[in-house]
């Protein structure tokens, strides 16, 4: 009971879930440094990332105007839509729960509202 407790506050992201975060990032399009910040990697880290994801075509480097964008191709689409699939089975049903309750939010006008 204890390790669950401790696995519950302190969270560690797993490989799969950092591919997924960087998939995500370069959707459109990103430079190695706003994706090393926004999936709070380090350098050596995402070197090491973008090594392997590059290897396996996850993911695509595009030069323009001397920057190299990294882009996800289309296996790694097919990539993050798998990976969400799988965090969806693996939830408890406590947090579905929670997700069914939560709040639905709508834009009106400039803001957004909870919509009943």
């Amino acid at each position: 009971m204890k390790e669950v407790l401790e696995s519950n506050t302190r969270k560690r992201r797993d490989r799969l879930h950092i591919v997924a975060d960087i998939l995500s990032i370069a959707r459109n399009g990103s430079l190695k440094t706003q994706i090393m910040y926004k999936a709070n990697l380090s350098f050596a880290q995402l070197n090491e990332y973008l090594s392997f994801l590059l290897e396996t075509k996850l993911i695509a480097s595009i030069t323009q105007n001397g920057k190299t964008f990294y882009k996800v191709t289309s296996k790694g689409m097919r990539y993050l839509r798998n990976y969400a699939k799988i965090r969806d089975l693996l939830k408890s049903e406590n947090e579905r729960r929670v997700e069914n309750n939560s709040p639905v939010y709508a834009m009106e006008g400039n803001c957004y509202k909870i919509q009943e």
